[in-house]
């Protein structure tokens, strides 16, 4: 122990040495404790002294080497230099108190015999900076922001994503007003309009609806108290932010705002037809400010129109004789809205019948539908009348998109799912639901052994995997029944 401790002295002696020759004078060795102090040489005498302190570690025979060089060079390179007494205490107390500023990367003060200061988990340290962030930007200066103009705030929160919008609402009184404010439905008409949501039914629950927000790919389950809750009502239609909704014993109509739970219950029909219907929504104008209008129509040609602003059912006519009657219409597909024009899908004979909103007239188209087509729903984009279904033959099943060429009126296909997500549905009986059918949809495909839905944009082409719908506060899955795209509207009111 003792010729160790010699040899130790001898290797403080010589870096005493170096650190006279470089210009950095030591303090004198009789304190009782370690000392720090700052040096301040350039860089380049830091990085000769580095080697020539890694050189002189190597005679060193109780230190291993790669700890010894480690342990210099932290002592050379760093900012801080330190200095041990060596008049008390054992070698082996220095030696592990030399151990541990190598392994920590640092040369602290350290007693002897103590170990060093054990690492903060992640959670604590990310609590202490988020603490630290929090109060420093608590302090707002009220002199500034009392003097925002009122015009450039109701253009900010127009801004702001639906679901932030909602949770700034219960701040207080003045905010939760903004949906009533004229003005503020001047900016919110001034934003262009994002993608549209979707509002489904589930099988479990068919009572309450899910809406789906494509931008944040989140789900969120609303709860409209003014709907009837001793029967089953279905979304049907939708324009302006505004949902139609129809029970399912075809009888009674109801118009909503998802969003702001604006609701309004729909005047008697004044003719009794109790059968299934169609049904096609179109606003007056460009928002649903200016009112909008509701059609109904039966495989047997009977049809009314609604009217927000007279708020009441007129029958315009009777079904032209040039349109075969029964309609054989397709219930499972939406109709698609086009300039003040409704477009419906027909199985006998293949085609399209077209109601225009303003004019009262009807229209007739007789096209022949895809080979091995199933499932088949109209879809529209850009002014584009678009086609989605199931391309079956033999087990091989996908799901393919076709655009109406007006010249020809025949159906070209434009695109199809990805060949990887086509082979999931080999030798399964899968059936397709579509959701949604304006610029961005959404579809449901589900067999036995599988539910899944999926996104389609038609402008860029691009394919996504929604995810799956769970109840609320649970992990179990639902199953998508029906459902229709809107376009969310904070202003939009029935």
């Amino acid at each position: 122990m003792e010729e160790e401790l010699a040899m130790l002295r001898q290797f403080i002696g010589q870096l005493v040495d170096l650190f006279n020759l470089y210009g950095s004078p030591l303090p004198p060795f009789d304190s009782l404790q370690l000392l720090h102090f700052h040096n301040q040489q350039q860089n380049n005498n830091n990085r000769s002294l580095c080697r020539s302190l890694s050189f002189l570690a190597r005679p060193i025979p109780w230190l291993k080497a790669r700890r010894g060089v480690e342990c210099l060079e932290l002592l050379g390179c760093q900012s801080r230099w330190c200095v041990l007494n060596l008049d008390d205490g054992s070698a082996d107390d220095y030696c592990s108190l030399v151990m541990a500023a190598g392994k920590s990367r640092r040369f602290k003060m350290l007693e002897p015999g103590k170990p060093p200061a054990s690492k903060k988990p992640r959670k604590e340290r990310n609590r202490g900076k988020s603490l630290g962030t929090t109060s420093s930007n608590e302090v707002m200066q009220q002199e500034i922001w009392k003097e925002f103009p009122e015009d450039l705030f109701e253009a900010v929160i127009a801004r702001l994503p639906i679901a932030a919008f909602f949770r700034f609402r219960s701040v207080c009184q003045k905010w939760n007003s903004l949906l009533d404010s004229q003005s503020f439905s001047q900016h919110c008409a001034q934003v262009p309009q994002a993608n549209p949501w979707f509002y489904t039914i589930t099988h479990e629950n068919v009572n309450s609806g899910a809406m789906y927000d494509p931008s944040l790919k989140k789900w969120h389950h609303p709860t409209i108290s003014y709907l009837p809750t001793k029967m089953i009502v279905l979304p049907v239609a939708s324009a302006g932010g505004l949902v139609c909704f129809l029970d399912i014993g075809h009888r009674n109509f109801y118009v909503c705002n998802p969003l702001t739970q604006s609701f309004k219950e729909l005047p008697p029909r004044s003719v009794n037809v109790w059968s299934r219907v169609a049904v096609g929504m179109t606003l007056n104008g460009s928002a649903a400010s200016g009112g909008y209008k509701i059609l109904w129509v039966c495989c047997d040609g009977e049809y009314e129109v609604y009217d927000s602003l007279k708020n009441s059912w007129t029958r315009p006519g009777s079904m032209p004789s040039f349109i075969k009657l029964p309609l054989s219409l397709n219930f499972r597909s939406q109709a698609v809205s086009l300039g003040g024009t409704l477009y419906f899908m027909r199985s006998d004979p293949e085609g399209i019948v077209s109601y225009d909103m303003v004019t009262g007239a009807w229209k007739q188209f007789v096209m022949p539908a895809p080979l091995h087509l199933s499932d088949p729903t109209l879809a529209e984009c850009g002014g584009r009348i678009m086609l989605v279904g199931l391309l079956t033959k033999n087990a091989a099943t996908c799901v393919c998109i076709w655009e109406l060429q007006k010249m020809t009126l025949l159906w070209k296909e434009v695109d199809r799912m990805p060949n990887i997500w086509c082979l999931d549905f080999y030798g399964k009986h899968v059936r397709m639901t579509c959701l949604g059918n304006t610029g961005l949809l959404m579809l449901s495909l589900r067999s036995r052994q599988m539910n899944r839905l999926v996104s389609y944009n038609v402008v860029s082409r691009e394919w996504l995997k929604v995810p799956g719908c769970l109840v609320p506060r649970g992990k179990k899955r639902q199953w998508i029944a029906c459902g229709t795209a809107f376009n969310p509207c904070l202003t939009a009111t029935t």
